[in-house]
């Protein structure tokens, strides 16, 4: 019986899934008792960090109910943001605190629900305090969380103009037809004359 229980703890021990009495004599020499191999079995784990177990009609080797939480693996699931929740949180970041209207006047489309949501459920904006205008806007704000990832202080130390087009994240030269022919060049990488594209 000695070798039968450690023929029946290979067996569970090696398969996927539960194994059923019916399987393990199938496997087993022809008069083995499986069931009574079993039975020792669990009582020989009884009190260890793993269980022998019942599943259904078959058999299976767990761990113990109160050790579940060492086998928890905690990752960190990367999430890429689309363009239109990339550019609504710039503007965010840029023109705080602005309102929905204010997000897609400045953007030009009018803003899904689904994207802020998003930035909300992210903990990057937050609700601000709501216009003493008309129909009273909630306004809309970056989260110390924001701060937090993207290394800065506070919206003050977000990148300026400069510093976008020295990432090479901005063009340096106004885009083709925006400047009369034959009018004078500026130098390349200079602001002067041109619109800061975002305020703090």
């Amino acid at each position: 019986m000695a070798e039968q229980e450690r023929m029946v703890e290979a067996v569970l021990f090696a398969s996927p899934e539960p194994v059923t009495v019916a399987d393990l004599e199938a496997r087993m020499p022809h008069g083995s008792d499986a069931a009574q191999a079993l039975e020792l079995l669990r009582k020989r784990y009884e009190g260890r960090g793993v269980r022998v177990v019942q599943v259904g009609e078959a058999w299976a080797i767990r761990t113990a109910r109160d050790l579940g939480f060492l086998m928890q693996k905690e990752t960190v699931e990367t999430r890429k943001l689309s363009r239109a929740a990339i550019e609504t949180l710039a503007i965010v970041a840029y023109h705080q605190p602005c309102t929905r209207a204010e997000i897609e006047e400045i953007r030009g489309v009018s803003v899904s629900r689904g994207t802020i949501d998003q930035l909300l459920e992210m903990e990057w904006i937050r609700l601000g305090r709501r216009r003493m205008t008309p129909g009273r806007p909630v306004t809309f704000v970056v989260t110390p969380q924001f701060l937090d990832h993207f290394g800065l202080e506070s919206a003050r130390d977000l990148p300026g103009l400069k510093e976008l087009r020295a990432a090479g994240l901005l063009e340096n030269r106004p885009p083709p037809g925006s400047m009369p022919v034959g009018e004078g060049r500026e130098e390349e990488g200079s602001d002067e004359g041109q619109p800061e594209l975002f305020e703090e």
